[in-house]
């Protein structure tokens, strides 16, 4: 897979084409990039997806808080993965935030040679996005660009697939729901920086992580069943995110991980996490022995659960 950055691509190439941000690459996304491989291979073109390095909110908005399900090299990956030709990632800019659909089609055909350009059932693009999908097929003929809309995929007869989904199940603590949305373990990859020592003390040691980026959307507060992934082996674990109000409480929000049956120094080494189900709320229990004891519990319900 060949991956652009720079927003012009130098080939003779036709591109079979569809666009969007895909943070978290879900099975609405998965759904949409079948077709759109389907639809290149009857056509007789190379498939493209366009994405952008900053979710255009951020420029549009820049005082909004976005919480991000994906990095751009995990979207990369996943669409490598996925069986895409080329993936590009442009610079969401203000200037082009001021385009009209019509010129931002007109920027795909002449300058990334978009020929068929696949838009989700819901998909809108354009300044304001006060344009509809009969307009960017009015502006297709004109252009050289022919405009297909697929249908929506969904988790139930109910429920469409979405990323607004996806971070709802998130926030609720609801794991399995994310996962079942994704097609995957919803997770990050974290960095092991020093931490209290507090785990060590109590039997328990853990790995004190900081997220790959730091506006990645994190599970509300509570003890998780991951899998933990150190350099190629995955390991089960318990991970807590909150404040360890038994031990110490200083306000500062930490995620911690006890890898089960691991022993090893691991300072700077990084781990990703896949979040598998939420086990309980974070407790303030009346003494350390109360904690251990609960503890050795959840390590129980972990090596249960991942079974």
């Amino acid at each position: 897979m060949r991956i652009l950055t720079e927003g012009y691509l130098n080939t003779e190439k036709s591109f079979a084409a569809t666009i969007g941000f895909f943070d978290g690459v879900h099975k609405g996304h998965q759904y949409l990039i079948s077709k759109l491989q389907a639809l290149a291979k009857s056509m007789g073109m190379e498939s493209m997806v366009i994405s952008f390095r900053e979710h255009p909110r951020l420029v549009v908005q820049p005082d909004a808080e976005v919480l991000l399900l994906t990095t751009n090299e995990q979207k990369c990956e996943m669409m490598e993965q996925l069986g895409i030709d080329v993936t590009v990632l442009l610079n969401f800019t203000k200037e082009m935030s001021t385009m009209t659909a019509f010129e931002f089609m007109k920027y795909l055909h002449d300058s990334l040679h978009v020929k068929m350009l696949l838009i989700g059932y819901d998909h809108r693009f354009g300044h304001n996005r006060s344009e509809g999908f009969e307009d960017y097929v009015r502006y297709g003929k004109e252009i050289g660009i022919q405009v297909v809309r697929a249908q929506e995929e969904r988790l139930s007869s109910e429920q469409a697939v979405s990323s607004s989904v996806v971070r709802q199940f998130i926030q609720e603590g609801n794991m399995v729901g994310a996962a079942q949305c994704l097609g995957h373990f919803y997770g990050f990859t974290g960095k092991v920086i020093p931490g209290y020592h507090n785990g060590q003390k109590l039997g328990f040691p853990t790995a004190n992580l900081e997220p790959d980026i730091p506006n990645r959307l994190l599970p509300p507060i509570g003890v998780y069943v991951v899998w933990a992934t150190l350099d190629g082996h995955a390991y089960k674990g318990m991970l807590n995110i909150g404040y360890r109000p038994t031990i110490s409480f200083d306000g500062r929000l930490t995620l911690e991980v006890h890898l089960l049956n691991f022993k090893g120094e691991i300072y700077g080494e990084y781990v990703k996490i896949d979040f598998v189900h939420r086990l309980r709320d974070e407790v303030k229990f009346s003494s350390p022995q109360e904690l251990v004891e609960q503890l050795e519990r959840d390590v129980q319900s972990v090596d249960i659960y991942l079974k």
